[in-house]
């Protein structure tokens, strides 16, 4: 990282410590439906719906995790009252559109083009009030995943039993295994066993909203499997425990290798980007109006021998890595096996089709191993 002091670049554009300064985000603000309903480069991309009922979440989600809105700062969101569509570049293959729908949606309404809607959705977020009778909410996911599975069964249907925070352990237990119960039963009694929906706690005031939205977006990348062998590649030859491809922006994770994600670690990591894009737009040399660049990297050591280690692997992604102190000694060893993880990426990046992407993957692993082995003796 560049340091030089940049009051110019700075001036308006930083928030509060633990935030993204404002410049520092997805470009495109929230759009009425209406207008991009006739845009060719929308089709393009992968669709996310957020869908509930009023007051449920939906907007609060997705400005938390898309916008840096701090949580407390949703209390004072006015309820959607149209569909609004935001657009989302975290990385040169993850391009997805949002779209926000009101709580208030009439599936019967002639205006209401089911064909148009779900014909292009790669996943559709149902968004649950938990601390809310959530009876109505569960007659709504029926009626929503019933429509829009009739007009494209390759949707991802992913359902959110949100606003935890506010629950006991065993409440929030209790409150899935219900949800789950009768939301699979409806489906059951309708002949629709063949549709599963996925169902994650949620909550904007801790981490579980990030990881959760992690899940729904990997589902979404077809070269994922391809981006955890390279992290299972990298991490076996390099001595380290845990690995995350993060999207810098939103602290979504496009991949991680095989090991079970620790909730702990992962909010680690999270706090890791804050701090380094935090003191990157403070101290940092500003390029193109951000300071995370080639040269962003971090290390930081916790007083129980653990090492956080963050590389950029592209101008949206970072590696952050969680290792031993012993392990890290061998810095050399883990430098030489990044750069050729990080080519590794970026040819993946570079692949244009889902068909290429096969046979490049393979190639790239190859490439990939053949060079971590020989960096062994580094």
């Amino acid at each position: 990282m560049n340091i030089q002091d940049e009051d110019s670049a700075l001036t308006g554009s930083y928030c509060v410590a633990g935030s993204f300064p404002k410049t520092f985000g997805y470009g495109v603000e929230e759009t009425d439906i209406e207008d991009i309903e006739d845009t060719s480069t929308s089709a393009d991309k992968p669709r996310i719906l957020l869908m509930g009922l009023r007051r449920s979440g939906k907007s609060s989600i997705q400005k938390v995790v898309f916008h840096k809105m701090s949580p407390n700062d949703t209390l004072f969101l006015e309820s959607t009252n149209k569909i609004y569509k935001d657009d989302i570049s975290s990385s040169s293959f993850v391009n997805f559109q949002i779209w926000d729908f009101p709580g208030q949606v009439d599936f019967f309404d002639p205006t209401f083009d089911s064909e148009m809607i779900f014909r292009g959705t790669g996943a559709l977020i149902f968004v649950i009030d938990a601390q809310d009778d959530y009876m109505e909410a569960l007659g709504r996911l029926h009626l929503t995943v019933s429509r829009a599975y009739k007009v494209n069964p390759d949707i991802n249907f992913e359902v959110f039993i949100h606003k935890v925070d506010g629950l006991s352990d065993d409440h929030k237990i209790e409150t899935q295994r219900d949800v789950h119960q009768r939301a699979n039963d409806d489906l059951a009694d309708a002949s629709l066993e063949k549709l599963h929906l996925s169902f994650y706690l949620t909550s904007i005031y801790d981490h579980s909203i990030f990881e959760a939205f992690s899940k729904v977006v990997q589902k979404l990348i077809p070269q994922l499997p391809t981006l955890e062998n390279l992290l299972n590649i990298f991490i076996s030859h390099s001595g380290i425990e845990k690995a995350f491809l993060f999207d810098v922006v939103s602290k979504i994770y496009i991949a991680t290798d095989s090991s079970p994600v620790d909730m702990q670690s992962y909010e680690l990591c999270c706090d890791m980007i804050d701090v380094v894009i935090d003191v990157s737009c403070i101290y940092g040399l500003v390029e193109d109006g951000c300071a995370y660049d080639k040269e962003s990297s971090a290390i930081i050591r916790l007083n129980n021998t653990t090492v956080l280690y963050l590389k950029e692997v592209t101008k949206f992604l970072a590696l952050v890595c969680i290792l031993r102190e012993e392990s890290f000694e061998r810095k050399g060893l883990i430098e030489y096996n990044f750069h050729c993880f990080r080519k590794a990426i970026h040819e993946v990046f570079e692949v244009g089709s889902s068909n290429e992407s096969a046979s490049s993957s393979s190639s790239s692993q190859t490439s990939l191993k053949y060079a971590a082995l020989n960096g062994g003796a580094f």
